[in-house]
Order: structure tokens, then C-alpha cells, then sequence
């Protein structure tokens, strides 16, 4: 047993996803000295490590209600199709990452077809924001869930749900972050009213938010030129959106530099002096990259009805939740305006007190995230545990 191969399967269908799963594939490699057999369904992170996908990834990929109802028939196939193929492959565990309402269906099917093979679930779904009741519906499915987030283990005790872990998140030690925080330390002139402003515009990585986004984000750029700023565009995207990207951006009043390469992105974020965002995991990078930022959602027509019955958190953005306390701006639906932003912006510009307060509160979070390992390095250990008590 100790010399053959590990078989893992993984689903990641998101780009966060597949770089957590990659993670978790280097650290058990390094761990057990053994090679890593994937089976599932991943992006491009983890087919550079040896996975085959049944089916493109980005299929699950989905945003909001309406995508969702849509697209479930083939969803749910696509569901069948991949639990049986794991259960079938006889893993010695299964991981699936985020995206729950597609991974954790995968799950417990897998759980009903083999019993046998341990199954962990990676980044705790929003339990402790919305539809409480999952957390004990896992429970006969999922033996263990691994916490990116310092309280949602609590929450997961409290809820009834599964046992889980703090792992701390990959980005507290990626390099990339790392490199940004380095550069945001460094001293910058923001007293000048001339000065060239550099601002990063982050409309999401899911089409359906850019769509929704970038036209206001247009309209934030041009009242920022009418108001006097001189601006230097940078908008970091992913290579599934970025033809959308390019095409939305062509009426703007200035267009942005587009950036697909990652170690230009991490540059962006150390020379950005703010940072228009889709709120998601991007607010949670730039607040340990130390980036002031404005965040704005447009939910799908669907959602927009719904979420006011399912919501009971007070904040959707992560920096926020993690210090329990209002550090960036949040603008939702109707309320994403340019008037808004621009002028939420200016006072990002400026050594101003909300610059202050933001800046204070991302070094907070990053003490209150901070491991004494890598994420994946803790996460592969949690794996290896279960794999080893499996019948």
C-alpha cells in the first residue's frame, strides 16, 4: 500500500477551487513521497498535475438563480455522470471544493454508490450567512470540512454540521500576496492633486457579474475624469472572460490595461492606490495585500427576490466578516451607481481616515488568518488522517 500511487478524486469546478485542490495534490506528494492519481473534475491547475476531466470545469461555473434553474437538467446529469465515474474509480478519498450546490450533490451520491470512501469537503459552505440547515444536512455524507474562514469552525459546531478544520487560506502565504503587501508598505505620494492615480478595476470571474458590472464601472471612470482625477486603468481578469472583458471596455473614456498573467496581477495589486471589485474572493486578496478597495454586487433578477428571505449575515464581503467590523464599502443592486463610487474612491486617493481604517483593519486580518503552515499543507495532513482510518 505505501508504495503504490494515491488516488484522489477531486471536483473543483471554480478557479479558486482547482487552485486549492492543486495545493493539497503538491503537499500530499510532499508528504508521503508517493505519487498523486487524480480522478474528477478540475481547471487548468490541476490538469497540469495530471487530471482528466470528463467535461470542461468551467460548465459548473455558475452565478446566481437564474444561471442555475437554466442549465439544472444538465447540471444534474452532469452530477450522475461524475458520481458515478468516482465511485466506480474506488478513491482512496474524495475532496470536493466549494461550489456546493454542485460538489456536495457529487458527494452524496458518491457516499450512497460506496460508503467506504472518506469524503472531505473544502472551504465550509455560508452556513453562519444563509440556509442554516445545511450544515446538519451534510453531516451523513461529509466526514470533515476544511475551514478557510477563523470562525466558521464554531459555526459548524454550533449548526450541528460536520467536524472541521482551520486551515487557513492559501493566499496568507502565497508569494504573490506577499510580494503586493511588500510593495503597498512602501511610501507614495498622496498629498499631490496631479498626480496619475492608479486604480484597479476587478469585475469578477464569472460572466454573468461582468456583464452586470462593467458598464457602471465605465461610468465610475468617466466621472472620476470629470471630477479632475488623471487615472491608470489595470484590470487583472482570467482567461474564460477576458474576450467579454475586452469587448465591454470599448466605450469606456479610458481603457484599461488588461492583465492575464498572475505575477502581473500581483504587480497591479502592489502599485494600485484602490480598487473597484465584485465582491467575492478577490476582497479577501487585496485586504492582505493591504489594497483599499470599493465593493459591488449585481445579483440576477432571481436572486434579487430571494436573498432577502434567505440572507442573515450582516455583511457579504469576507474582509469584513473576518473583523467584525465595516472596513470597505458595499454597494448592492440599485445602489451600485457611479455617483457613489466615484466619490467612495476619492476618499481611497487621499490619505484620508477611511484609507486609514481600511488599511488598520487588513493588517488585523491578516494576524487573525495567519498559520504556522500553508493551507495546503494542513489540509493534505487532514486528508492523509481520514485516508488512514478508511476500512
Amino acid at each position: 500500500m505505501a508504495d503504490r500511487a494515491l488516488k484522489i478524486a477531486i471536483v473543483a469546478g471554480e478557479e479558486s477551487g482547482d487552485l486549492l485542490g492543486a495545493d493539497i495534490v503538491r503537499s500530499l506528494k510532499q508528504a508521503t513521497g508517493r505519487e498523486v492519481q487524480l480522478v474528477g473534475l478540475g481547471g487548468r491547475h490541476l490538469q497540469a498535475l495530471g487530471l482528466v476531466s470528463p467535461f470542461d470545469a468551467g460548465e459548473i461555473a455558475l452565478m446566481g438563480f437564474s444561471a442555475i434553474l437554466r442549465d439544472l437538467p444538465r447540471l444534474m446529469r452532469r452530477i450522475g455522470q461524475l458520481a458515478k465515474t468516482i465511485a466506480g474509480e474506488k478513491p482512496d478519498c474524495l475532496v470536493t471544493i466549494d461550489s456546493p450546490d454542485f460538489s456536495l450533490r457529487v458527494a452524496r451520491k458518491v457516499r450512497a454508490a460506496n460508503p467506504s470512501i472518506p469524503i472531505i469537503h473544502y472551504v465550509c459552505p455560508s452556513v453562519w450567512a444563509w440556509r442554516p440547515g445545511r450544515a446538519v444536512a451534510m453531516k451523513p455524507y461529509v466526514d470533515h470540512i476544511l475551514c478557510i474562514l477563523p470562525f466558521e469552525v464554531k459555526e459548524l459546531e454550533r449548526l450541528g454540521g460536520p467536524p472541521g478544520t482551520y486551515v487557513g487560506h492559501r493566499l496568507t502565504h502565497d508569494a504573490g500576496v506577499l510580494s503586493a503587501a511588500k510593495a503597498q508598505d512602501l511610501p507614495r505620494d498622496l498629498a499631490s492633486p496631479d498626480r496619475v492615480k492608479t486604480v484597479l478595476v476587478l469585475p469578477g470571474s464569472r460572466r454573468g457579474e461582468v456583464r452586470r458590472l462593467l458598464e457602471p464601472f465605465g461610468e465610475t471612470v468617466s466621472m472620476l475624469h470629470a471630477r479632475g482625477h488623471r487615472l491608470r486603468l489595470l484590470l487583472p481578469t482570467v482567461p474564460h472572460v477576458a474576450d467579454l472583458v475586452r469587448s465591454s471596455v470599448t466605450r469606456w473614456d479610458e481603457k484599461p490595461e488588461i492583465i492575464l498573467d498572475p505575477q502581473r496581477k500581483w504587480q497591479a495589486f502592489g502599485k494600485a492606490d484602490a480598487a473597484l471589485i465584485a465582491s467575492g474572493t478577490v476582497s479577501l486578496e487585496l485586504a492582505l495585500a493591504g489594497v483599499p478597495m470599493v465593493s459591488c454586487y449585481r445579483l440576477d433578477p432571481v436572486a434579487r427576490v430571494v436573498a432577502p428571505y434567505l440572507l442573515s449575515v450582516w455583511s457579504a464581503l469576507l474582509p469584513n466578516l473576518i473583523a467584525d467590523r465595516a472596513l470597505v464599502p458595499e454597494f448592492y443592486n440599485e445602489y451600485v451607481k457611479s455617483n457613489n463610487l466615484a466619490r467612495q474612491l476619492e476618499a481611497l486617493f487621499a490619505d484620508s481616515g477611511m484609507r486609514a481604517w481600511q488599511k488598520q483593519g487588513f493588517a488585523e486580518i491578516a494576524r487573525r488568518m495567519a498559520t504556522d503552515k500553508p493551507s495546503g499543507e494542513i489540509a493534505a495532513g487532514v486528508v492523509l488522517r481520514h485516508i488512514k482510518k478508511a476500512p
